[in-house]
């Protein structure tokens, strides 16, 4: 079965196309920076991001992964992020085209064990009433996932079928 990115010229350097190994260099690179993160999160119904990350002082940020031209002209729905973060990101592998990216917004350069940064998105920050309403979803999503992995069947507790 061929994948969304089997379109592409093939590379040198065999890049990363795996979303899920980028997501994974962009959450480690963010927490090196304080940041607590998380993958596959809805911020509001019909939406749902890559990599949310919350800063030290609450700052939102919103990385999008790419992981190839295909993948990226597929997506008709990042502009309706930019509401829910201070700032928004691309995150690509070394060989995806940059130039192809909108200006308006940051590009993380990621592999499956590291990124970095490439260009700092601008900031546009949340209005106070949707950031505390923002955090309190991420608090609950991640509370929810750390249940989840301590007890997968929470129901057969309590002697249900």
């Amino acid at each position: 079965m061929a994948s969304l990115c089997d379109s592409d010229p093939p590379l040198a350097a065999a890049p990363v196309r795996d979303g899920l190994a980028l997501a994974r260099g962009v959450c480690r690179h963010l927490r090196s920076l304080g940041f607590a993160t998380l993958t596959e999160f809805v911020p509001s119904a019909g939406l749902r991001v890559d990599v949310i990350a919350l800063g030290p002082r609450a700052e939102v940020w919103i990385v999008e992964v790419k992981s190839c031209r295909a993948d990226f002209a597929a997506d008709r729905k990042w502009s309706g992020y930019l509401p829910w973060c201070d700032r928004f990101f691309w995150a690509v592998d070394a060989g995806f085209p940059e130039a192809i990216l909108p200006d308006g917004a940051g590009i993380i350069r990621a592999d499956a064990y590291d990124a970095a940064v490439l260009r700092m998105a601008p900031e546009a920050p949340l209005a106070s009433a949707r950031r505390r309403a923002l955090v309190a979803r991420f608090a609950r999503t991640a509370a929810e996932r750390l249940a989840q992995l301590d007890d997968p069947d929470p129901l057969r507790r309590f002697g249900a079928p």
